[in-house]
């Protein structure tokens, strides 16, 4: 079964949620037979999720049963979802009960408060060794998607493990949305060492989650720095927390002042911090500071997770092998996706990576073998662990507003140039909805003209 769940101990709980649900591993097995008793084939399913026992019991059960998900957020916006579910037609959903009055199509079983709903599609090939699709993060309603492999899964449930020196008593504290692939990386690595995950709903600014974490005992809390910044500001450093020992943080970049902050906080009670970088296509972590490392790394993302290599490669695609020398960098491992699909005729196509990612970052090594991000190839922006594409927003703003625009920023705020700001605020809500980002990581400003070369391209003036 998935990760050997069936090899854990019975009566030991894989998850528990902060809604007061539970699931040992025994209960976790009898239900993966339960729920392919409903199915009966591997075929495509869409599950749209929320930390809970019902969501991570289905996705747990689909891998088990080789049934193929794509996993969405159930807040997922409905032009988004009607996109993706006319595009990939998925032969079955499994969703919160309360939303299976939204969809017209018969429920065939209900447990944990989710619902598996048939949808009518007939099933269609899938490539033999597809394990999960998720979309690529941030996504804003391309139909693009990345595909695992079962190898990519346990790859990095196996990597991670180690690299956090993990054990069946861990209990982690598992906020990060399971649509998120860094989210999903937290529940497969202890999963894998049979450990407990802590599902939790609740905010970090909320009582409940607080209570939640202390009564369980929360061991490892995973992060993105937008989770940071408000950790900062409820004091979190200075809480006592006897029983968690490590902080980790991905999905962007630190502030120097937060990253030394952490470091410092994990020195003196005695914890772990260890900073870490992946993507999607990586299936979440790919590199990982070493914690000893941390208070004389500031910003780095340190080295190749276990069982993984990283490489520069200049503009020529040769391989870089002094220091402190800038380029592209690569990952090579099992946990490199197959690729991408954006039909579901792409649902049958084999490893297109070979398990080597151009990353598109730009960094440079230092003489300890320490990388440091300083750039990225492509025009994309990582907010808060999500993944912008500025040609993207563009393509939406042109799209629905009358106004030419220009997308630039960095990775804490998006910079939106337009030539007509009668529906400024419009604008802004209307990119709030599709990136999920907040008002004020959006600025736009106003200009007569954005100015462009014969072949169309923006003026470098502008940028």
């Amino acid at each position: 079964m998935f990760l050997e769940i069936d090899t854990k101990s019975k009566t030991v709980l894989a998850a528990k949620d902060d809604e007061g649900r539970s699931i040992t591993y025994g209960e976790l097995c009898d239900f993966c037979a339960e729920y392919y008793s409903f199915i009966g084939k591997r075929t495509l399913i869409f599950i749209l999720s929320e930390n809970t026992i019902g969501s991570f019991a289905g996705y747990i059960a689909a891998l088990s049963d080789r049934i193929v998900p794509l996993i969405l957020s159930c807040n997922t916006e409905k032009e988004l979802f009607t996109n993706l579910f006319d595009i990939y037609k998925p032969e079955y959903l499994w969703i919160p009960t309360r939303m299976s009055s939204k969809f017209k199509y018969p429920v065939v079983f209900t447990k944990y408060d989710y619902s598996l709903v048939k949808t009518g599609f007939p099933g269609y090939e899938l490539y033999s060794d597809l394990s999960l699709l998720l979309p690529t993060s941030g996504s804003t309603g391309s139909p693009k998607l990345v595909r695992h492999s079962y190898k990519n899964i346990e790859a990095n449930a196996r990597n991670v493990s180690l690299l956090f020196e993990l054990t069946k008593d861990e209990r982690a504290i598992a906020i990060l949305p399971m649509h998120y692939t860094m989210g999903l990386s937290v529940i497969a690595s202890h999963i894998y060492t049979g450990a407990t995950v802590l599902l939790i709903t609740s905010n970090l600014t909320d009582k409940k989650f607080w209570d939640f974490i202390k009564q369980e005992k929360g061991t490892s809390f995973t992060g993105v720095p937008f989770s940071y910044e408000i950790l900062q500001k409820l004091r979190f450093f200075k809480m006592n927390l006897p029983d968690l020992k490590i902080i980790t943080q991905g999905g962007g970049k630190l502030s120097s002042t937060l990253f030394q902050e952490c470091a410092e906080y994990a020195a003196s009670t005695g914890k772990k911090f260890i900073a870490t970088y992946g993507q999607t296509e990586g299936t979440a972590r790919m590199a990982f500071l070493p914690p000893e490392m941390a208070l004389q790394k500031n910003g780095s993302i340190g080295k190749a997770i276990p069982n993984g290599e990283l490489l520069i490669v200049d503009e020529n695609d040769k391989i870089v092998t002094d220091n402190n020398v800038t380029g592209q960098m690569i990952f090579k491992g099992d946990n490199v996706t197959l690729g991408y699909a954006l039909t579901a005729g792409d649902m049958i196509k084999g490893d297109e990576n070979k398990g080597v990612l151009y990353t598109g970052d730009i960094v440079y090594r230092d003489a300890d073998g320490c990388y440091f991000i300083v750039g990225r190839m492509k025009r994309f922006l990582k907010i808060y662990g999500f993944r912008i594409s500025l040609d993207e927003i563009e393509y939406l703003i042109k799209s629905n507003f009358s106004t030419d625009c220009y997308c630039t920023g960095n990775d804490e705020l998006l910079k939106i140039l337009i030539t007509d700001d009668s529906q400024q605020q419009e604008i802004v809500d209307f990119i709030t909805r599709k990136t999920k980002l907040f008002h004020q990581c959006i600025e736009i400003a106003k200009v007569d003209k954005i100015e462009r070369n014969e072949s169309g391209k923006v003026s470098p003036l502008i940028k």
